[in-house]
């Protein structure tokens, strides 16, 4: 496993700092994840209730539906985003890397953060997906369990890859190839979420914690230890250190981890099952240890020299936040432009040092450094080779296999 310790705060990092985790992305990363089963457009059995609807259910691909390209006359693009989500300058108004991507092309950027929840998000503009109607946005960030099912639905469109020549040089290996997306045709990262154990030291006191195992397994840990209410992040790791990979794991080998997690909850090591509000928990030391988000952890350890983290030696689990053309999007071109705008090292490197997510572009570090050096050595924010040699994604899912495995994971965390 690997560790580290809090780097000297830069005045990019303290910009960061200064986001609020509440009403940020870092507060909303997977909010709509936490209760799949009790509510939303995507709830469990959603995708019934969709071919009940007359859509066609996911898995029947037919493609995506392009309308006439207005790019050319048209010089703007609508793109919806999460909210705090973008760089922003000392004001707290503008954003620097839009406002360059305008100067050099002219195109001017109808930028709305919109997006507060995929499920909820998806409510909005699933009417005019389904109807084969314009939603008046050229570009959308969804996360990547609901990106793949916009995909098979046939609700986004194919990009072209000869608008996108940085984005195909600079996109990182790791991201290259999901099952859900292969060869990128449908879908860029905008930034990736890794699952990372966090620990607060003085609540440790003295107690050493060296893997994942020790979560689930040590005594003395009982009842102070949190973990995601967000299935794949959970049960991911688990199935990683029972030497199962994420990516090509089998429905008995899902149960041998919920197996695992049962008797964890039985003998009550876990404190509860969280949404972001673990950070609260950890800061206070109400969590010696728990499972915690990449970004969050940056932030918390900006704070606090008492907050650590470790990357097991089994991985970890990293998810991504994609950019997607929807269905009969006026401005297919124009949105690839924006898109690969982004995949150029200086504007990824900005991007970066804001955020304090995991950057997926190939050549930004080097970018980052003029900007922020110790961003630029964190692998929470640029992945050493080492570290995305053992991030692994959570496999896509059937509808049959998502409605049973979220229900058994809602059961076992109370939800």
């Amino acid at each position: 496993m690997e560790q580290y310790e809090p780097a000297r705060l830069t005045p990019a990092r303290r910009a960061a700092v200064r986001r609020s985790l509440r009403d940020g992305r870092a507060a909303l990363t997977r909010r709509s994840l936490l209760r799949a089963s009790t509510g939303g457009a995507l709830a469990l059995g959603g995708l019934g209730a969709l071919s009940a609807c007359g859509i066609p259910p996911a898995g029947r691909s037919r493609g995506g539906e392009s309308t006439e390209d207005h790019s050319e006359r048209e010089r703007t693009v609508s793109f919806s985003n999460w909210t705090e989500y973008m760089d922003v300058d000392d004001s707290g108004r503008r954003h620097p890397t839009l406002e360059d991507f305008t100067r050099r092309t002219g195109i001017e950027v109808e930028y709305t953060e919109d997006i507060n929840d995929n499920n909820e998000f998806f409510g909005k503009i699933k009417p005019q997906l389904a109807a084969g109607q314009e939603t008046g946005r050229d570009i959308i960030v969804l996360t990547d369990w609901l990106a793949g099912r916009l995909i098979r639905l046939g609700w986004v469109q194919k990009l072209d890859p000869a608008n996108l020549p940085h984005a195909y040089a600079n996109l990182s290996a790791q991201f290259r190839d999901p099952d859900w997306d292969p060869g990128r045709a449908y879908s860029y990262p905008w930034q990736a979420v890794p699952t990372v154990v966090a620990y607060n030291k003085k609540a440790l006191d003295g107690i050493e914690v060296t893997s994942f195992s020790d979560l689930l397994d040590d005594p003395r840990l009982k009842g102070r230890v949190g973990l995601l209410a967000e299935m794949r992040d959970t049960v991911g790791m688990v199935l990683l250190d029972m030497g199962k990979d994420p990516e090509k794991f089998t429905g008995d080998d899902y149960d041998a981890a919920l197996a695992r997690l049962q008797k964890a909850v039985d003998r009550g090591q876990i404190r509860r099952f969280t949404g972001n509000d673990y950070t609260a928990d950890l800061a206070r030391g109400d969590f010696a240890a728990c499972l915690a988000w990449g970004g969050d952890v940056v932030q918390l350890r900006a704070d606090s020299p008492d907050i650590g983290y470790l990357i097991p030696d089994s991985g970890c689990i990293t998810s991504t936040d994609v950019l997607l053309v929807p269905n009969k999007a006026r401005h297919k071109t124009n949105a690839e432009r924006l898109i690969d705008h982004y995949y150029e090292p200086r504007a990824a490197a900005e991007l970066a040092a804001y955020i304090n997510y995991v950057c997926p572009v190939d050549g930004a570090k080097a970018e980052l450094e003029k900007i922020d050096p110790d961003a630029a050595n964190n692998p929470l924010i640029i992945p050493d080779r080492d570290l995305a040699a053992r991030s692994f994604a959570f496999r896509s899912l059937t509808s049959t296999e998502e409605t049973a495995f979220e229900d058994a994971f809602a059961k076992l965390t109370g939800a």
